[in-house]
């Protein structure tokens, strides 16, 4: 009996088993089938069609048609091939310029038109979208209230650290290397008190690291170059870009300016026909007398900036000078400019002027025997060699930001070398 009584127990047992395991299939089963039908909720809600939003506007909604500017075509002209109402360049006529300038509209730009159906069925011209580059749009409203939008797309920066090694020039190196030739050009500014870029070597090199500018993935140029060291002459030259309170310069890793007060050369030229000297053989005169400057050959044309802040103390027709323009920059130096073909726009004897600033163009005016700018420097009134000039070198880092200085110089010099 007892044996018997064990076999039903064991066999309600298994009984009790398989209704627990029963029971946990049809839970789990139901709990799949809920998460189904959640999954395919979900799955529904995913489907609903995502609104495109471009201009301010849901351009799905809009037929769009993509357009070139073409040569010599207005904006009546597109106005009129794109089926606007009368009603509607009249209304873009009578648009201030400071809204909209349809002279600022330039051959090859892209414009879109954007279209609508109304509800009787006629398409209607809606909104026009002049590209004026890659990151502005100008939209211009069409309907009952006509007016103007403007919108930017955001710049994204991304700082980047290059390396290059020059074998004719530094513009050629930068392009060779897939780098942005914009590059060339401001370290040209960066070090224009310190290298002579016409005596760049073969084997010279530098190492830059700079800011990087993008619109939707497309790079638009550079910002600003933090730190670059410039192998020349034997040497490496660092600048540092340092900006706290109202210092805004690059310093070298003493916290020098790199800037000075006078710039290497006022022009970008070509070669130097003649030095300075007391004794040359004048081309024209056949005599021997001094030349106490030194003569750039250049292009006519060539913009001459002035190498330092000053005062214009001479403009005019100087005999065999020609066209000369004469700088007092201090009560230490002076310094001249002939042979010019014309003076910059509004220059005049008085005239206060900024290092760089454009003071004339290269010519042959006086004599002279082809275009080339004949520069001059006289120091306590008188004449010295321009290229054996020393100048005296702009404001150091103030002693209240030496150690933030040099934490920056620090920082840069791992970033520059860890390229």
């Amino acid at each position: 009996m007892k044996g018997e009584r064990l076999k039903v127990k064991g066999e309600r047992l298994g009984d009790l088993k398989k209704y627990i395991y029963i029971i946990g299939i049809l839970v789990a089963m139901m709990a799949s089938c809920t998460t189904g039908r959640e999954a395919k909720g979900e799955e529904a809600r995913g489907e609903e069609p995502v609104v495109r939003y471009e201009w301010g506007l849901p351009v799905d909604s809009f037929r769009i048609d993509t357009c070139v500017v073409k040569e010599g075509e207005t904006l009546g002209g597109m106005m009129n091939r794109l089926g606007a109402t009368r009603q509607q360049i009249t209304g873009i006529t009578l648009m201030p310029r400071s809204e909209f300038d349809v002279r600022t509209i330039r051959p090859g730009k892209t414009y879109y038109a954007l279209f609508q159906t109304d509800t009787a069925g006629v398409e209607q011209l809606c909104y026009y979208v002049y590209k004026p580059n890659i990151r502005e749009s100008v939209v211009l409203h069409l309907t009952d209230s006509m007016h103007v939008e403007r919108f930017e797309k955001p710049i994204t920066h991304r700082e980047r650290a290059a390396e290059v090694v020059i074998e004719s020039s530094l513009w050629n190196a930068m392009a060779g290397n897939g780098l942005p030739t914009e590059l060339a050009l401001e370290l040209s500014d960066i070090y224009a008190w310190t290298i002579d870029f016409f005596g760049l070597q073969k084997g010279d090199s530098i190492r830059v690291y700079y800011d990087e500018q993008y619109v939707d993935s497309v790079r638009i140029g550079i910002g600003k170059i933090y730190a670059a060291d410039f192998y020349h002459a034997r040497h490496w030259q660092e600048a540092f870009w340092f900006e706290d309170g109202n210092i805004h310069n690059y310093f070298d890793a003493e916290g020098n300016s790199l800037r000075k007060a006078f710039l290497k050369a006022p022009l970008n030229y070509k070669r130097i026909s003649s030095k300075f000297t007391y004794a040359r053989k004048h081309p024209i005169y056949k005599v021997v007398r001094p030349h106490t400057g030194v003569d750039y050959a250049a292009p006519a044309g060539t913009p001459v900036v002035t190498i330092g802040d000053g005062v214009v103390t001479m403009k005019q027709y100087k005999g065999g000078g020609g066209h000369t323009v004469k700088i007092k920059h201090n009560s230490t130096y002076t310094t001249a400019y002939l042979h010019l073909s014309k003076y910059a726009k509004g220059l005049a004897v008085g005239q206060h002027v900024k290092q760089g600033q454009v003071i004339g163009y290269v010519g042959s005016s006086g004599a002279s025997t082809g275009p080339h700018l004949d520069f001059r420097v006289w120091k306590n009134g008188s004449p010295i060699d321009p290229l054996k000039m020393q100048s005296p070198p702009a404001e150091p880092i103030p002693a209240q930001y030496k150690d933030t200085f040099a934490i920056v110089v620090e920082n840069y010099r791992k970033l520059l070398k860890n390229q």
